[in-house]
């Protein structure tokens, strides 16, 4: 097993990272469009862009909150679908990953 403190860290730190991106997400978001309608087609584009970004980041943000809800639960490190061990080579790649490379081979 991990050391669950150094990993609620890591999550921690990625959890106010994202945060911070979605800040700045929905900054830009919330500025006005250009009364120039040409400049007004590229800003609608940036911000779909951006839109995309920001439900990228809202699902990431999601998935750091569930591993650490893990954590305190106990239940970090075993897969949420069939409760067997994740391996420590996949967490420390991916800390917030819920499923062991079998589960998350058959999801997809």
């Amino acid at each position: 097993m991990t050391d669950s403190a150094a990993v609620r860290a890591r999550l921690e730190e990625r959890l106010a990272e994202l945060r911070g991106r979605q800040g700045r997400i929905e900054t830009d978001l919330a500025e006005p469009l250009n009364a120039d309608s040409s400049e007004q087609a590229v800003e609608m584009e940036d911000d779909a862009a951006l839109e995309g970004q920001a439900a990228l980041v809202d699902r990431e943000i999601a998935s750091v909150s569930r591993a650490l809800d893990r954590i305190e639960k106990g239940t970090y490190g075993e897969c949420v679908r069939c409760g067997t061990d994740i391996a420590p080579a996949r967490l420390e790649a991916r800390p917030e990953a819920a499923l062991c490379i079998e589960c998350a081979r058959s999801e997809q």
